[in-house]
């Protein structure tokens, strides 16, 4: 099998973590005798000191050409300042755009080595979910501005839905849901927006297709209580943009750190975009401190989801575990391991059946 991949350090401690986690697919593709490519490419503020824009073109091409996309991170206080087209943040939206991305999956366990670390009391219970945001639409792809209004100068931010943007990243969450325990909790603020009546009703009118999977409605309030109070009772979350963005970083603490929650970003066709979901970091950087495993969970869904290596996938994931369990932590974890230490913990754990 070819593995053609494009990697994206990206900012602060992203080309550390990305270079962990390749050391690990490259493991795997040596172990299992894959041809495996890997193009690194600039993005995001680095990009922009280099070449006056975050998402160069011939970035944007690799990405295109590429069977998957890896991603570190990108942002930071450097950059804040730049005007909004030229953020870094610009990158992700329009690698998300070009490639057709329209759904992130953001899974949350909690392994038991790690229970220690999580705030919750509530998490002795269980922390096993998947979050599945809707990631072209809403408010942070509608249109805004300033003006001049009675009360002075004012911003607006639209948010906007269409019935097939939120049909796909339904269905998405439904075959999910059929995969794992049946159960779908699709969150919205129906009593208050447009929009999420609009979502909730084509929610429950594609339901009847996936007779096997029991939906419950949830406004967004709530389900930011319910996901601390008892994050058991969820197993498939699927949610607008921004609120999907904001719940996925609040599941990241049930976990026990924001540095172990992986993410991918899935369209029509098999080649997705994988990170881990925490930030640039910019403060330590270059220290060899930052945590991997979010990176190296990401690698484990990139073979699973655009590869469709699901048994290499398993290897990976309870690799990890294993590791963890093994004491084998960065500082954010109470440990005090390296970031290159924990990728080779995790190589050297690989058990393929």
């Amino acid at each position: 099998m070819k593995l053609n991949i494009a990697v994206i350090g990206g900012d602060g401690i992203g080309p550390e973590i990305t270079q962990a986690a390749v050391s690990v697919l490259k493991a795997v593709a040596d172990a299992r005798g894959y041809d495996m490519t890997v193009t690194e490419a600039p993005a995001g503020g680095a990009a922009y000191d280099a070449c006056g824009h975050p998402l160069p073109q011939q970035t944007l091409q690799l990405c295109l050409s590429a069977d998957a996309v890896l991603l570190g991170a990108v942002g930071g206080p450097k950059w804040d300042n730049l005007p909004y087209d030229l953020r870094p943040e610009r990158a992700l939206l329009g690698i998300r755009k070009a490639m057709g991305l329209y759904a992130n999956l953001r899974p949350a366990r909690l392994f038991p080595c790690l229970a220690d670390h999580s705030p919750l009391k509530t998490a002795e219970s269980g922390v096993d979910y998947v979050i599945v945001r809707e990631l072209t639409g809403g408010i942070y792809y509608g249109d805004r501005g300033y003006r001049n209004g009675n009360m002075g100068r004012e911003a607006f931010d639209e948010m906007r839905y269409s019935e097939l943007e939120i049909e796909r990243v339904a269905r998405i969450a439904f075959e999910l849901a059929q995969s794992r325990s049946k159960k779908l909790t699709s969150i919205d603020k129906a009593n208050v927006l447009e929009c999420s009546r609009l979502w909730r009703r084509v929610v429950h009118a594609i339901a009847p297709e996936y007779p096997d999977v029991t939906v419950e409605d949830m406004l967004v309030d709530n389900a930011a209580m319910q996901l601390i109070k008892c994050p058991h009772r969820f197993d498939v979350i699927v949610t607008g943009n921004m609120f999907g963005d904001i719940l996925s970083d609040l599941s990241a603490m049930s976990v026990g750190s924001i540095g172990v929650l992986p993410s991918a970003s899935l369209g029509a066709t098999a080649a997705g975009m994988y990170e881990p979901i925490h930030g640039s970091a910019p403060d330590i950087a270059g220290k060899d401190i930052a945590n991997p495993i979010g990176a190296i969970l990401s690698v484990a869904m990139m073979l699973r989801n655009s590869f469709d290596l699901t048994a290499d996938a398993d290897a990976i994931e309870s690799a990890v575990e294993r590791t963890v369990a093994s004491g084998c932590k960065t500082p954010d974890l109470g440990g005090t391991s390296q970031t290159h230490e924990v990728a080779k913990g995790v190589i050297d754990r690989l058990i393929f059946d």
